[in-house]
C-alpha cells in the first residue's frame, strides 16, 4: 500500500487575460504523504495559492490546467485523477470538504455574509455525514469551542460580520476540519491570529495527522512555522519549485540561491537589533515577460550567462532536489 495521499506531476496552470498568457504554474511536481505535512514557501505571487486552487478545482474562469496530473490516492477508490474531473461536477463536489478540505487565505470572502457561521459549518456536515440535525448542531459548537471561540453556542448563531478577523479565520478552520479530511490544504491559516491561538490551531492540525493520518499541505511565509511543523518543504518562485526536500535538508543545507536568500532575510530571535538581515535585490519579474532561463537569474548574485538557458532539476539525494545548475560550485554537494 502506498503512503502517498496526493501526487502532483508536471502541473501547468495558465491564466488568460487581455490576449496574454500568464504561466502561473509551469511544471510543478510534488507528493504529499499520509500523516505528514508538506510546507510550501515563497514570496507572494509565486504560485502557492494557485497550486492549492488547482488541486481543489477552484480556478477562475479564464484559467485552466494545460498539462500535468493531480492524483488523489484514495484508500477506498484507488487513484482519482482530479485534473480530469469537472470543476463543478458531482464527483469533485463529493471530494471537496470530505476527502480534501481547504482553509482559505481570506475568510471574509470565503464565508457567506447572509448565513450564520453555524449554518455554514453544519452545511458541510449535512452534505458529507449522516449526522442528525441535533448532532450536527452539537458538533458545530464543539468545533468552535476547539478553535478557542468564546460562548460557542451563541457565536454559532451569529453572522460573519459579528466576528473579528481572527474569529472568522478560526471559523474557516473549524469548517475545514469538520469532516476530518484525508488531505487538508491550509493557505496561510493563522495569518490573522495571535501566537497563543496559532499554537492551539497547529496542535489541532497535528492531532488530525496523528488520529486520522491526514496529509497536510501548509502554505506559509513563516519559516519558523515550517521548521516546527513541516516534514517536507517545497520552495516556489515564479511558478516553479526551485528546491524541495525534507525540512532538515532544505533549511539546514539549502542549495538554491533563492532558498539561501529567503533564510538570510529572516531575523533570528536573541541576536538583537545589530544582526545583518539581508534583502533580496531587485523585484519579481513581470509574469508576462519572464526571463528565458532561470526565473531567479535577474536577482541572483551568482548568475552567469549559462543561467539564461532553461534549467533542469538535479537530485542531490533521493529526497532533495534543486533547479540550479551552479549549486555545486556555489554551495558544494555535501
Amino acid at each position: 500500500m502506498t503512503d502517498l495521499a496526493l501526487s502532483v506531476k508536471d502541473l501547468q496552470t495558465f491564466f488568460y487575460t487581455n490576449n496574454r498568457c500568464n504561466k502561473a504554474l509551469n511544471g510543478v511536481s510534488f507528493d504529499i504523504r499520509k500523516g505528514k505535512t508538506l510546507g510550501i514557501v515563497g514570496v507572494s505571487g509565486c504560485g502557492k495559492s494557485v497550486t492549492a486552487s488547482s488541486i481543489m478545482q477552484l480556478l477562475p474562469r479564464l484559467s485552466r490546467i494545460e498539462q500535468g496530473s493531480i492524483t488523489y490516492h484514495s484508500e477506498a477508490e484507488g487513484e482519482i485523477r482530479i485534473d480530469q474531473l469537472e470543476r463543478d461536477g458531482a464527483e469533485m463536489r463529493r471530494l471537496r470538504g470530505d476527502d480534501i478540505a481547504m482553509i482559505f487565505q481570506d475568510p471574509m470572502t470565503a464565508l457567506n455574509p447572509v448565513y450564520t457561521v453555524g449554518f455554514q459549518i453544519a452545511e458541510a456536515l449535512q452534505y458529507h455525514t449522516d449526522l442528525s440535525p441535533n448532532a450536527r448542531g452539537e458538533k458545530v459548537v464543539d468545533l468552535l469551542k476547539d478553535m478557542g471561540i468564546p460562548m460557542p453556542e451563541k457565536r454559532a448563531k451569529e453572522f460573519p460580520h459579528n466576528y473579528s478577523g481572527g474569529m472568522r479565520q478560526r471559523a474557516m478552520i473549524a469548517m475545514a476540519m469538520s469532516c476530518a479530511p484525508k488531505i487538508l490544504i491550509a493557505d496561510e491559516p493563522t495569518t490573522a491570529l495571535d501566537v497563543t491561538i496559532q499554537a492551539q490551531i497547529f496542535r489541532l492540525m497535528n492531532q488530525l495527522k496523528e488520529e486520522h493520518g491526514t496529509a497536510i499541505m501548509l502554505i506559509t511565509h513563516d519559516m519558523g512555522v515550517i521548521a516546527e511543523l513541516a516534514d517536507d518543504v517545497a520552495v516556489m518562485y515564479m511558478g516553479n519549485i526551485v528546491e524541495a526536500g525534507t525540512v532538515d535538508e532544505v533549511l539546514r543545507t539549502p542549495r538554491h540561491p533563492y532558498t539561501r536568500a529567503l533564510l538570510d532575510s529572516v531575523p533570528v530571535l536573541g541576536r538583537g537589533k545589530d544582526q545583518d538581515i539581508k534583502s533580496i535585490r531587485g523585484a519579481t519579474p513581470d509574469p508576462y515577460e519572464r526571463p528565458p532561463g532561470c526565473q531567479f537569474e535577474p536577482r541572483c548574485d551568482y548568475a552567469t550567462a549559462a543561467c539564461q538557458q532553461p534549467q533542469s532539476e538535479d537530485y542531490i539525494t533521493n529526497t532533495h532536489r534543486v533547479m540550479c545548475h551552479r549549486y555545486k560550485e556555489i554551495f558544494g554537494n555535501v
